[in-house]
């Protein structure tokens, strides 16, 4: 098929392609841009509700708009998914065989869910009590599994190796759970365990030594360095590989009613089998400028950028405004700035009306937007997550407007 050409193409159209796409539209009044975002999605998600719909507390509706109608205006839309890249030829060659080739590339199109990663997890996803968060087409059946509990139930929540999407979510259902028995009286009738492929309960110490009391509080059982391997959906069992500690090697299997499944997830395999990937398939980019360690004219941001940040739609908040700021840079002979510092956020679900709002940068290191204490649960925080973040990201973030104040990197812990 003939070739087609973009000055700036895009590939991915979720929280960061709209991002840039929509805030290099707002610059146009610098220099002319011609802009192409290519994704094959018809629906576009506001996936940081989910665990909200996983608990009952949000509509899966409310998290959908249709792609068509967050694309910005004047942006084509390539409505196709990426087969390949080819970054000497500047060109991506599309599924339908089409060449595009563009003078600067933008690449973000997310992270890829491996439901065949786990042994029965395709064949038993969203019934036989097997339930996932992460994705639409299963989110509704967790509230159906979590309101289905009766005294004596075993619920069993679990988190896949790293790189995962918000990397707070599998435990934030555990506690939504918790908290929903509480609430029906039977709570200390079931049985809630949390088992994580990590090491820690969440990747930053300063969060993780809260997270473990609130877990206590819970009476969630943790056990870590458990990797979830099989799941037997007719039998009720869920078989883990114990990966570290005096049990390596072993396998245990547990029966359960309930199975909140974290499933594996990486970088798409059109990037990681290119010369765009780093060894461990995410675009290679420098962790501050978000450009490619080679190719100049190629940039990355959101959950596919070989970046140490948490991938989440907050990091691609601060992400974006760097990327845009630099391609504009390229464009007009500027220099690279290397403005992003690893930001990113978890709005930590500890329970209906509960959130602890971690924020942090490269290194751990705690950046409280607010002037309340990061290590605790704030009712407010409930509030943002619910109500403010979801107007956040629809009417401003997607519309590359600005609405949120600097977060504040001059936190110190009053502990230390």
């Amino acid at each position: 098929m003939a070739a087609r050409h973009h000055q700036i193409l895009i590939v991915g159209g979720g929280a960061a392609g709209i991002t840039v796409a929509a805030r290099l539209r707002k610059a146009e009044h610098e220099i002319p841009l011609d802009i192409a975002i290519v994704d094959p999605a018809e629906a576009h998600y506001y996936q940081a509700a989910f665990t909200l719909v996983g608990g009952g507390a949000f509509e899966l509706a409310d998290t959908r708009r249709n792609e068509a109608d967050i694309i910005p205006p004047d942006v084509t839309w390539i409505k196709d998914a990426v087969a390949s890249f080819s970054p000497d030829a500047n060109s991506v060659t599309l599924a339908d065989g089409t060449t595009v080739t563009y003078t600067y590339l933008v690449v973000c199109p997310g992270l890829q869910i491996n439901w065949g990663g786990i042994k029965g997890l395709k064949e038993y996803i969203g019934r036989y009590g097997v339930c996932s968060n992460y994705s639409p087409n299963t989110v509704e059946y967790t509230f159906q599994l979590q309101k289905s509990l009766k005294p004596g139930a075993k619920a069993v929540f679990t988190q896949a190796p790293m790189p995962i999407k918000c990397p707070g979510a599998p435990q934030k259902a555990a506690y939504l759970a918790s908290d929903y028995l509480r609430k029906g009286g039977i709570r200390e009738h079931c049985e809630v365990r949390f088992l994580t492929a990590t090491p820690a309960i969440f990747g930053v110490p300063f969060y993780a030594k809260e997270l473990v009391k609130i877990a206590a509080r819970h009476n969630i059982e943790v056990s870590y360095n458990h990797n979830l391997v099989e799941i037997d959906g007719r039998g009720r069992k869920a078989i883990f590989d114990v990966t570290a500690g005096d049990k390596q090697g072993q396998k245990v299997v547990l029966d359960y009613d309930m199975l909140h499944v974290t499933p594996p997830q990486s970088a798409p395999d059109f990037l990681k089998n290119s010369p765009l990937a780093n060894a461990t398939g995410f675009a290679d980019v420098h962790a501050n400028s978000l450009q490619h360690v080679k190719y100049k004219n190629v940039f990355s941001l959101g959950d596919a950028a070989g970046t140490a940040n948490s991938k989440t739609a907050a990091a691609v908040r601060k992400q974006a405004p760097v990327v845009v700021r630099n391609l504009l840079h390229l464009i007009k002979g500027g220099a690279i700035e290397e403005a992003y510092d690893g930001y990113g956020a978890c709005p930590l679900t500890t329970g209906y009306g509960k959130v602890l709002m971690a924020e942090f940068i490269y290194g751990g290191k705690p950046t409280p937007t607010l002037p309340l204490d990061p290590r605790k649960e704030h009712l407010v925080n409930w509030w943002i997550k619910t109500t403010f973040l979801p107007r956040l990201y629809w009417d401003y973030m997607l519309k590359g407007k600005e609405a949120f104040p600097a977060h504040n990197t001059n936190y110190v812990d009053p502990g230390a």
